[in-house]
């Protein structure tokens, strides 16, 4: 279940991804099909020792073009240990959320970023994530560790791009039918599994996924622009910025 969209990214055979917070590497291994050089990046060890693992099953499955690879790092968001300029394309999904400083997160992978590179951010959507924190203070930090530290709106996350020197391109909300799942869960408890009406709900999130049918396809389309769970939030690194400095 993808957020970012690849083709307003950007991303081409041979160039360089970070997947910034990768967790368990949904738009790592998305990169790695597309045929980029691949670095998942994440504080979690187990997490990156299975995406290390299945980057090496896609690639002896061939499910990787030739000459695409991945790796994985793992470090601190607010430390990046990359030169200026490493990456082509850069993806930071919901991760910005459980950071401490995210603007100094912002600033570093605007550093690392190339002049004329681009990069996705996606975060919880505002209505979306407003109503989860009334419904239940245990879905959110510091109730729950490692839960959300804030919630963001489109314009404060442009504010934070721009102040990174990265100009925004576009946007757009994403998982709509997600949306209700997460209300419902608040609702009840996060906690709570067993719920009925959260199984129920469960399967069809699963069988959305898995099956892709049109009729649930069709929904989040037209759901997405008022319900979506996360947006993302597109922008580029300038060029004439760089000569500048220069």
């Amino acid at each position: 279940m993808l957020t970012v969209d690849y083709d307003r990214l950007g991303l081409r055979p041979g160039e360089r991804l970070l997947d910034l917070g990768c967790g368990f590497g949904r738009h790592a291994f998305e990169g790695l099909r597309r045929g980029a050089t691949v670095v998942a990046f994440d504080y979690s060890l187990d997490e990156l020792r299975q995406v290390n693992a299945l980057f090496g099953a896609m690639v002896a499955e061939n499910e990787a073009p030739t000459g695409a690879n991945g790796a994985s790092t793992r470090g601190d968001a607010h430390r990046l240990p990359f030169p200026d300029g490493t990456f082509d394309r850069i993806i930071a999904s919901e991760v910005l959320e459980h950071l401490p400083d995210d603007a100094t997160a912002i600033a570093e992978l605007a550093r690392v970023l190339r002049p004329g590179g681009t990069m996705a951010v996606t975060v919880p959507a505002w209505l979306a994530e407003s109503l989860c924190w009334k419904l239940s203070s245990e879905y959110h930090a510091p109730h729950v560790e490692g839960g959300h530290l804030r919630i963001y709106t489109e314009a404060r996350m442009r504010g934070l791009l721009a102040d990174a020197g990265l100009e925004s391109t576009g946007s757009h909300l994403a998982h709509a039918l997600h949306t209700p799942y997460w209300w419902l869960k608040c609702a009840v408890g996060p906690a709570n599994d067993d719920n009925p009406l959260v199984k129920a709900y469960h399967r069809l999130l699963v069988w959305d996924i898995t099956e892709r049918p049109a009729v649930t396809r069709g929904a989040e389309r037209v759901l997405n622009p008022v319900l979506g769970k996360s947006i993302a939030v597109y922008s580029r690194k300038p060029i004439e910025a760089a000569r500048r400095a220069a």
